[in-house]
C-alpha cells in the first residue's frame, strides 16, 4: 500500500492512499490530517496512517459525539446489567459525563481533554452550581467512561481506549474513609432499645451475622436452618429510583453459608413463631416462601423503607445499618479471627477487598503477630542454649 501527501487550502494537509476495494479495483482515498502543521508532520501522520490500513487496525474517523456514542452503548448494555447498575450507569453518563465532554467527536477525545474534565467536576461540577464532586463520584465517571470506551474500542469506533491511557496519579483518587462503627456495649443498649420493634431482627441480622441491606430484605425460611444454626445467603433485593424492586442472585454471583450465633438462631426462632400468630391473626397462613423480615401484613419489606427506619432509630448511636455490618467485621478481626473467615461470612469476592476495606484494624494484628513469632523463638533459642548448656 502506498501513499503521499498534498495540500489544499493554507495549512490543509491529506493523505492521499492507493487502495483497492472490494472487487480489487485500485482507488485512492483522501484521508484529512488536520493535526499536521507542516509537510514533515504530514508525512509521519501518513506514514502512521500507512501502517495501521496494512495492520487492520485503522479507524474511519466518524463525527459521532461522546454523548451519542453514550445512548448506543446504553441500551446495549441494558440487558447485560441490573436495572439498578444501568440507571446508575444512565445517570452518571448523561448527567456528570455529558455536560463535560458529551460534544467531544468520539475518535477525536484525548487523555487530556478526560483529565481536565475529571479536575473541573472536582472543582464545580454539580449541577445546582454548588462546588464540585466528591472524589467518589469522579471515580465512579472515570470507572463508567473506562468502560464505555472500552466497548467503542472493540466496536472499532475508535483505536484505542483513551480513558486507559490515564496514569494512575491523573485518575481520581478516593480517600477511603473508615466506617463508623458500634461497639459490644452500645450494641447490647440498641438490642435492648430495638426488642419490641419490628425492626430488631434486621438489627440482628445485619450486627450478628454480617448480611447487607439488601440480603436482609431478600432472606426467606426456607434459607434459614434454625436446627443447624446456619444460613444461606442466596439472593439480594435491588430497588430503583424509580422505586421498582427485583430479586437478584447474591452479590458476585456468590451465594454463602453462614453460621449463626446461638443469639441469633434464639432471636430468629422467637421471631418466627411471632410472626406466623400475627399473620394468622390475618387469616394468612406462613410457609418456608415466606420472607424472614416482612410488614405486618406479611409482604416484603422494600430496602429503602429499611434503611429510614433503621437509621432514624441508630441516629443515637451516631452509626448506620451497613455500619452494622462494618461492627460485625470489627468484632471478628479484635477477637482474632482469620481475615478469610471474615470474607467467606461478608461475602467478599477476594480477601483483598476484605484487607483494604479493615486495613486501618490491621496494625493492631500486626503487634500482636510479630509478639507471638517474637516468643517462639525465643523460647526456642531458650531451649537450644539450655540443651547445649
Amino acid at each position: 500500500m502506498k501513499g503521499h501527501v498534498r495540500q489544499r487550502g493554507k495549512g490543509r494537509w491529506y493523505a492521499v492512499i492507493e487502495i483497492r476495494d472490494g472487487t480489487g479495483k485500485r482507488k485512492r482515498k483522501w484521508v484529512a490530517l488536520p493535526e499536521a502543521k507542516g509537510k514533515r508532520d504530514a508525512q509521519t501522520a501518513c506514514g502512521k496512517l500507512i501502517t495501521e490500513l496494512n495492520g487492520g487496525s485503522y479507524v474511519e474517523p466518524s463525527k459521532t459525539t461522546l454523548a451519542q456514542f453514550f445512548d448506543r452503548w446504553l441500551k446495549h448494555i441494558k440487558a447485560n446489567v441490573s436495572p439498578r447498575t444501568h440507571e446508575r450507569y444512565e445517570q452518571i453518563a448523561t448527567k456528570n459525563i455529558a455536560p463535560l465532554l458529551g460534544a467531544k467527536i468520539l475518535s477525536k477525545l484525548q487523555p487530556i481533554e478526560i483529565s481536565e474534565a475529571y479536575s473541573k467536576a472536582l472543582e464545580s461540577g454539580r449541577r445546582d452550581g454548588k462546588g464540585g464532586l466528591s472524589p467518589r463520584t469522579v471515580h465512579h465517571m472515570h470507572r463508567v467512561l473506562f468502560s464505555a470506551l472500552g466497548q467503542a474500542e472493540r466496536w472499532r469506533l475508535i483505536p484505542r481506549n483513551p480513558a486507559a491511557l490515564l496514569e494512575k496519579r491523573d485518575r481520581p483518587k478516593i480517600e477511603r474513609k473508615p466506617v463508623r462503627t458500634i461497639d459490644a456495649n452500645n450494641t447490647a443498649a440498641a438490642f435492648d432499645a430495638a426488642r419490641e420493634r419490628r425492626l430488631f431482627i434486621p438489627l440482628i441480622l445485619a450486627t450478628l451475622c454480617g448480611l447487607r441491606r439488601g440480603e436482609i430484605t431478600a432472606l426467606r425460611w426456607q434459607s434459614v436452618d434454625l436446627d443447624n444454626g446456619q444460613l444461606a445467603v442466596v439472593a439480594s433485593t435491588e430497588q430503583t429510583d424509580a422505586g421498582a424492586i427485583r430479586e437478584k442472585e447474591a452479590k458476585s454471583g456468590r451465594a454463602r453459608t453462614i453460621a449463626m450465633p446461638s443469639m441469633a438462631v434464639e432471636e430468629l426462632r422467637r421471631w418466627r413463631i411471632q410472626q406466623a400468630e400475627e399473620l394468622l391473626r390475618l387469616g394468612v397462613r406462613g410457609d418456608d416462601e415466606l420472607h424472614v423480615v416482612t410488614q405486618v401484613d406479611g409482604s416484603p419489606l422494600q430496602p429503602r423503607s429499611l434503611t429510614h427506619s433503621v437509621s432514624e432509630f441508630l441516629k443515637e448511636w451516631r452509626v448506620t445499618l451497613h455500619g452494622l455490618r462494618h461492627s460485625h467485621a470489627s468484632h471478628m478481626l479484635a477477637s482474632n479471627i482469620h481475615p478469610k473467615i471474615v470474607q467467606e461470612r461478608l461475602g467478599h469476592s477476594s480477601i483483598a477487598i476484605t484487607m483494604d476495606i479493615y486495613s486501618h484494624l490491621m496494625p493492631n494484628m500486626q503487634g500482636e503477630a510479630a509478639a507471638a513469632v517474637d516468643v517462639a523463638m525465643r523460647a526456642a533459642i531458650n531451649k537450644r542454649t539450655d540443651d547445649v548448656g
